[in-house]
């Protein structure tokens, strides 16, 4: 007879190392302690676990699921320093590490670990996914996959205001200097990494559940995302892939979105009529998180 979980909806706050470093994270049983599959979680943009991912993560655990949401390493309640830093390759690592940690525990079933990602962190776990062949399956919703594109979407002067400020921070880094920060999220006549005409009600609703959330990253970063294509390993991707995307996506344009997900091998492509940030909440939520869960039924169904 399995043993039950008291209350699976209650995680543990448990820590991994990644690069020495320690990154914090919710752990999620599901209510019967058997060898369970589980789903690797972690935000987008500058984003926190306490961002509406518990929201998707209790859905996935009353389903029989166990999650692992966690944190990047300077951001939230994992440690790093300087704060804020937004590092693509670190994160990256960060991925890795919870992959590995996730399959290590007791009561999971390491053959089934699917990975989670929305936004930038959609993109990640495609990259994540290309060099590991033994995931069961892959969501990635609404995601940047295509520096290029994503940085068309922002209005030039915007642009060559943050590359300035990213080239200031980058020399002052190399000499040793605090970071210069940016705003992750702002108005369309601010100097943001974000400004849609929809960035500060969407971003608004995510961070009220974190009332620590910082809204800046180190600048340096802005130099990095036209360089960044996770998109381009679709082909790479041996596990089955749920894409959701945005049709009027402002952050993460759908055109490029699909262009890549049409490349998967084993892929299933949901659409909706939502924005970038809608779909964290309300009847969008509803919509997605249960294609989600359809899936994941499909492709790794619990025992």
């Amino acid at each position: 007879m399995n043993k039950k979980v008291a209350n699976p909806l209650q995680p543990a706050n448990v820590q991994f190392a990644s690069g020495g470093i320690q990154c914090s994270a919710y752990l999620y049983r599901p209510a019967a302690a058997q060898p369970s599959p589980i789903i690797v979680m972690a935000h987008g943009l500058g984003g926190t676990r306490k961002m509406r991912l518990t929201a998707f993560a209790e859905r996935f655990v009353a389903q029989g699921y166990a999650c692992l949401v966690f944190d990047y390493r300077y951001f939230g309640d994992s440690e790093g320093q300087p704060r804020q830093l937004l590092d693509i390759q670190c994160q990256l690592d960060d991925w890795k590490a919870a992959l590995n940690y996730a399959r290590s525990l007791p009561d999971i079933d390491p053959k089934r670990v699917i990975l989670w990602g929305s936004s930038f962190s959609g993109g990640h776990v495609l990259a994540t996914a290309a060099s590991e062949p033994e995931l069961a399956a892959v969501l990635s919703q609404c995601p940047f996959t295509d520096g290029l594109a994503s940085t068309l979407v922002m209005n030039p002067v915007t642009s060559v205001k943050l590359t300035a400020l990213a080239l200031r921070d980058r020399i002052g880094a190399a000499l040793g200097k605090q970071p210069i920060m940016v705003p992750v999220s702002g108005l369309p006549s601010e100097t943001a990494l974000m400004n849609s005409a929809d960035t500060i009600a969407g971003v608004t609703a995510l961070t009220q559940c974190d009332p620590d959330y910082k809204n800046h990253v180190a600048a340096r970063f802005a130099l990095d995302i036209i360089r960044y294509y996770p998109g381009r390993n679709t082909p790479k991707i041996k596990a089955p892939v749920l894409f959701c995307i945005c049709d009027p996506d402002t952050v993460a344009p759908a055109k490029a979105t699909l262009r890549h997900a049409k490349r998967t091998p084993r892929k299933e492509i949901k659409h909706y009529d939502y924005g970038h940030f809608d779909i964290y909440v309300g009847d969008a939520f509803e919509q997605v998180v249960q294609d989600q869960l359809n899936f994941l039924k499909k492709t790794v169904p619990v025992y």
